[in-house]
């Protein structure tokens, strides 16, 4: 099936009724509150922002730093040095020293820029890891908008059933005083009408229900919800579906960049195997008080350099690790595609079914209402029974009720889809009013 030739039969059964009013809140009104207040997406948010600082700190690591120590004290000298006692260098006198040393890495086995790699990947993890939680959210706001305003029509056709079934009550008492049904007929719509009570009671709570859900993930209220807008343009084939979701799949290009990392953090550790060289320059200088001052200045430009020989099999054990680590990843690719594919199908064919719903619902609700009419007439001159209305009356409210949530259904199975193909983003969608970037 062609998703552009279709997608219009959804659009028509669930927003072409009338422009919503002015003060009506809309789906782009609820999207907007979510992105703004969700403390999970901001959570989510801090941590890309930790992400950007990692990549700082790996950088540091190759820049020059510069240290300042100095001491101050009493220090306290027994010598029997010759001349020691007539120089006055025996017993307590101050002294105070200060050095400054300023160090640059010169070669490190590319230890700090493998470190550097590896941190900006995970910048960029971090933030399709946001992008996967700010489609997560959109879509459950778009779901609980959706389920509503289904459960609010819901609530209003139970309630009509109710009402309709309260008058064949009193419809059948009053043949039953007139000597025209028996007493059976009046016990079925008896039943029929605290059935319907019962309905619409399950029906109120499912709204309440949703509407808590819907205040979670807004903060806002639910007033009066305008249809929802038009779906944004989806992908024409099942083919096309799954090569948009293997390329632009949030959660999938995050793990490739988790793996990327993991493929970075072995050359962090094989680092460790190679000569480590600095440049350290040192100036420091020394006061001790006593009959007179004494200073004592120095001045170096030294290269130092480190190689590792023996490490306990700490680096061995690092490497390994980190292999396993980069092995752990690419399994989570294989997984998660494995897992796109899976969802891409289910929503594709669950999207189709709920097309072909609404249009045998719509057939439905058509036929329910004639044979539900004709029933009463029917009913009316002697033809048909209290229990044959009855019954017709049950499949009309039950067609009407199945319309509802096979356009339901339909909205939510499209977004489903754009979710999976990660093409559920804000500028994506067509809301009645801008939609903002929480970012």
């Amino acid at each position: 099936m062609n998703f552009h030739r279709t997608v219009a039969v959804s659009v028509i059964a669930l927003s072409a009724v009338s422009l919503p009013a002015a003060n009506a809140e809309t789906l782009a009104d609820a999207v907007n509150a979510a992105l703004a207040t969700n403390p999970g997406l901001q959570a989510q948010r801090a941590e890309a922002d930790i992400a950007i600082e990692n990549v700082e700190q790996a950088r540091s690591q190759g820049r020059t730093t510069v240290d300042l120590s100095g001491s101050a004290g009493i220090e306290y000298i027994d010598s029997n040095a010759p001349f020691a006692e007539l120089a006055g260098t025996n017993g307590d006198r101050p002294i105070a020293s200060a050095q400054i040393q300023a160090a640059k890495p010169i070669y490190t086995g590319g230890r700090i820029r493998a470190g550097v790699r590896q941190a900006q990947a995970g910048v960029d993890a971090a933030e399709s890891q946001y992008v996967a939680a700010e489609q997560d959210l959109i879509l459950q706001v778009v779901t609980a908008y959706v389920d509503v305003r289904s459960d609010l029509e819901a609530v209003t056709i139970r309630e009509n059933n109710v009402e309709v079934t309260g008058e064949q009550v009193r419809a059948a008492s009053d043949r039953f005083d007139v000597g025209v049904v028996t007493r059976t007929d009046v016990s079925l719509s008896q039943a029929r009408l605290e059935g319907a009570r019962a309905a619409l009671a399950g029906a109120q709570a499912t709204l309440e229900a949703d509407i808590a859900n819907y205040q979670f993930l807004t903060g806002l209220t639910p007033t009066d919800l305008a249809p929802p807008p038009p779906l944004p343009p989806l992908p024409a084939s099942l083919d096309d579906a799954l090569q948009i979701a293997l390329d632009n799949n949030p959660d999938l290009i995050a793990a490739r960049h988790a793996e990327r990392a993991a493929r970075e953090a072995i050359e962090v550790a094989k680092g460790q195997y190679k000569p480590q060289i600095s440049i350290v320059g040192t100036a420091a200088r020394q006061e001790t008080y006593n009959d007179f001052t004494q200073r004592d200045s120095s001045v170096s430009a030294v290269a130092q350099g480190t190689i590792p020989l023996l490490s306990g099999g700490l680096i061995q054990s690092q490497v390994k690790s980190a292999k396993l680590q980069r092995a752990q990843a690419q399994r989570q690719i294989d997984t998660l595609q494995r897992s796109i594919r899976a969802q891409i199908a289910q929503s594709w064919f669950g999207y189709e079914a709920s097309l072909r719903s609404i249009a045998a619902s719509e057939r439905q609700v058509e036929a329910a209402q004639i044979a539900y009419d004709g029933a009463k007439e029917e009913l009316a001159v002697g033809i048909r029974t209290t229990l044959d209305v009855l019954d017709q009356e049950q499949q009309l409210f039950e067609a009407r009720l199945s319309l509802v949530q096979a356009e339901r259904d339909s909205y939510v199975a499209a977004h489903n889809l754009l979710r999976a193909t990660g093409q559920l983003a804000p500028e994506m969608l067509l809301l009645d009013g801008e939609v903002g970037d929480s970012r």
